[in-house]
């Protein structure tokens, strides 16, 4: 075969790939609910993924931190160990996922690309949680700001795109995704605050502050990226839905 010949023959095995894509029919390895199995990790897979991985990470280093409880989700790192180790490969393996997201705009893959970064950061230069030096001073937390921010930003596309469809389950994803936006948002602000403001005379009665919040900060994003996975059912149309595997 000349090389005309095959590149045509790719040419036309693209265009009708592309069209089993949109089509979703079972004759093209689809099925009747337009479900179609990738040989790859999609971006839905991606999102599913990277959910998983924020919503368990607080209450996994919390508990390989042991005792006493750790203040902060980044204090993790000061504790070395299990515990370190599980926080730095969370931290890298989102920011892996957040860099090879590319969105639906190229906005949003820029912003993707940056709190991909973000994360890098957050692992690479500790706070000091009180309890160890920081290697560079506000990196830390400037990197945790500028990805927090990010996400909520994410959350707020991933509502305007469902509050647009007009099935109960995108009115019900929409719901969700507003609430996680609120609940970035609220962490943000909440962890700004304390940072502010003087310390308490009784400091052990809000020992756990940091962490509720960082807490709260990190399920909503990883809800709000499980959500989006459409791999989900009963929030998810069987239109709409994606296999598993």
């Amino acid at each position: 075969m000349d090389q005309i010949s095959l590149a045509s023959a790719q040419y036309e095995y693209r265009s009708i790939f592309g069209l089993c894509q949109n089509a979703g029919t079972r004759a093209c390895g689809g099925n009747v609910t337009g479900q179609i199995h990738r040989n790859e990790i999609d971006q839905h897979t991606l999102k599913l993924i990277v959910g998983i991985i924020a919503v368990s990470l607080p209450a996994i280093v919390s508990y390989f931190s042991g005792n006493p409880p750790i203040a902060s989700i980044s204090e993790a790192y000061q504790r070395g160990g299990i515990s370190r180790d599980i926080f730095v490969g969370c931290l890298f393996a989102i920011s892996a996922f957040l860099l090879s997201y590319n969105g639906y705009s190229h906005v949003e893959s820029v912003l993707s690309k940056l709190a991909g970064i973000s994360a890098l950061g957050i692992a690479i230069f500790p706070c000091d949680c009180n309890v160890g030096g920081e290697t560079l001073p506000y990196v830390h937390y400037v990197s945790a700001t500028i990805m927090f921010v990010i996400l909520a930003y994410f959350c707020i596309s991933f509502y305007k795109r469902a509050s647009s469809k007009h099935t109960y389950q995108a009115k019900v994803r929409a719901f969700i995704y507003a609430a996680c936006s609120l609940g970035i948002i609220a962490s943000l602000i909440a962890l700004a605050i304390n940072g502010l403001i003087d310390k308490p005379s009784h400091p052990e009665k809000f020992s756990r502050f940091v962490f509720c919040w960082e807490t709260i900060g990190l399920m909503s994003f990883g809800i709000a990226w499980l959500v989006a996975s459409r791999k989900l059912p009963i929030i998810t149309a069987p239109n709409e839905r994606l296999s598993l595997i």
